[in-house]
């Protein structure tokens, strides 16, 4: 039994067994613990189960929230992922370049639709949202290279340096966004007119968001797009190499620094385009650089630094953890279930860390 232990392959059966686990939670939810229980003294829901109730369609509409949730999710963590966990390099940036890439799009989009514009009541067409996501990732990502060549291609591999230098830029950032982006109020890019809107899904039997179905979308096609780009391309060969042996990869002729700085300019991009997609579901403001870094840092740390695969597999699992969470946890008031599922998601991260420290597709160093 023992020898049995020592051969089992745990790359492949920490996620089957961490993605066991999430279904049997969701359905034991489903079928148990959110059925309220029977009334007591007419007053059973001093202690309730969740907001949802105990039907197939209020499961697949949880489902689809966390899943697109996890489609935003990605795209931020995927460039924290290219730049941290595949090039090593501490960006605690990261997180005020989604900020500030929402705040770009959003005046963009005003001046372009008039200062008068309301952002609630009004309504843009295509181009009044993909040009203002367009200058913005662009606009992040000068702003990115900018940061990487003149404080970061230095201290290349000195972690703890790096980590002070970028926390001082976020501050700097953050501060620059009151000072420059009406005081730093909320904001909200809105979307084109015709994504406004339910569409019929048959064979679950409801109405479900355009908009959310376009977030993941987007959440796809950014993934596929890095795959390609990282494993079919020289550049995307490039950067692997030169992270696993950058001295070899010099030696053969390669320009290092300028591959490492192409990547970096792609994370921050991400960054930013995550902040206008994030932007345009809710709303943008003061204080959620440090939200979306923590969120990224999750992702990464649970699906592994390095892995594209392991930024897919943490950004669905915490989007699906949470989702669930939060709709069939118990409660016992009206804000409790929030807390629920930070704390749930959090276990698993600490789950993770017990289990497979490296993360569920991280490379054992």
């Amino acid at each position: 039994m023992t020898e049995r232990l020592r051969h089992v392959d745990l790359r492949r059966l920490v996620p089957r067994l961490v993605v066991a686990g999430l279904v049997g939670f969701a359905l034991l939810y489903v079928f148990v613990l959110a059925t309220p229980p029977p009334e007591v003294g007419g007053n059973w829901r001093t202690t309730n189960f969740g907001s949802a109730t105990d039907d197939w369609q209020s499961f697949f509409k949880t489902l689809l929230n966390g899943l697109t949730s996890a489609g935003l999710l990605f795209i931020v963590a995927s460039g924290f992922s290219l730049i941290f966990g595949l090039m090593r390099v501490v960006n605690m940036a990261h997180g005020s370049f989604y900020l500030l890439g929402g705040y770009v799009a959003y005046e963009i989009q005003q001046r372009m639709t008039g200062q008068g514009f309301t952002v609630l009541g009004g309504e843009v067409n295509s181009w009044e949202w993909v040009l203002p996501a367009l200058v913005a990732a662009l606009s992040i990502a000068v702003v990115g290279l900018v940061v990487q060549q003149l404080f970061l291609r230095w201290n290349q591999g000195q972690e703890l340096r790096q980590a002070l230098i970028t926390i001082a830029i976020s501050v700097i950032v953050a501060d620059q966004v009151i000072a420059h982006f009406n005081g730093g109020i909320a904001a909200t890019v809105t979307w084109p007119g015709w994504s406004a809107k339910l569409i019929e899904l048959p064979l679950l039997g409801f109405q479900y968001s355009l908009q959310r179905l376009i977030v993941l979308a987007f959440g796809v096609a950014v993934g596929v797009g890095l795959w390609g780009w990282l494993y079919r391309t020289r550049t995307g060969m490039v950067i692997r190499a030169g992270v696993d042996d950058r001295p070899m990869t010099s030696a053969l002729g390669v320009n290092i620094q300028l591959t490492f700085a192409i990547a970096f300019v792609v994370g921050s991009a991400l960054a930013a385009f995550g902040g206008v997609v994030g932007a345009s579901q809710g709303t943008i403001a003061p204080g959620q650089d440090g939200q979306w870094l923590l969120n990224s840092l999750v992702v990464v740390i649970i699906g592994g630094m390095g892995s594209l695969l392991g930024a897919v597999a943490g950004s669905l699992l915490y989007g699906l953890v949470f989702a669930f969470s939060a709709v069939y946890l118990p409660t016992t008031g009206d804000n409790c279930c929030t807390q629920y599922s930070i704390v749930v998601t959090f276990m698993l991260l600490a789950l993770v860390l017990a289990f497979r420290p490296q993360g569920l597709f991280g490379k054992v160093a």
